[in-house]
């Protein structure tokens, strides 16, 4: 735990803090200087009316930075929903392309098959004298 000092319109703060030091001061500058930039603004603007107005706008930026983060957060996960779904369609696709080039392979081996045997049977036929003789007579 990190002891730190810091200045906020001329008031002394002592805080205890998990950050830097150096983080604390320097959001201690940063209010010290909106503070006062508020308070300029406007003649009749009080230290504390001003420290109100800038506290509002502080939330009202970190409300609306949450807002956004939340925004993010939801399309992130809608983005890592559909890369689950594409991936799942993927992984479906390539075992569907796998089954059919499978299936593409038999029938390429059915086919190669069905044309040997075709072409064994012409060559017996060719070669069987029987058929000579019946050729020869049908002429």
């Amino acid at each position: 735990m990190n002891k730190v000092k810091v200045t906020i319109c001329g008031k002394e703060f002592n805080l205890k803090t998990d950050e830097s030091p150096s983080y604390f001061i320097e959001l201690a500058r940063k209010v010290d200087s909106e503070i006062y930039k508020m308070a300029s603004s406007s003649d009749n603007m009080s230290i504390q009316s001003a420290a109100t107005l800038v506290a509002l706008a502080a939330f009202d930026e970190a409300k609306k930075a949450n807002d956004s983060i939340d925004n993010i957060r939801t399309q992130i996960k809608e983005y890592v929903d559909d890369a689950c779904k594409a991936r799942l369609e993927r992984d479906e696709a390539l075992k569907n392309e796998k089954s059919l080039l499978a299936r593409i392979s038999a029938l390429e081996n059915e086919l190669k098959i069905k044309h040997m045997k075709s072409d064994i049977d012409e060559q017996l036929t060719l070669d069987d004298p029987k058929d000579k003789r019946t050729s020869k007579n049908s002429k």
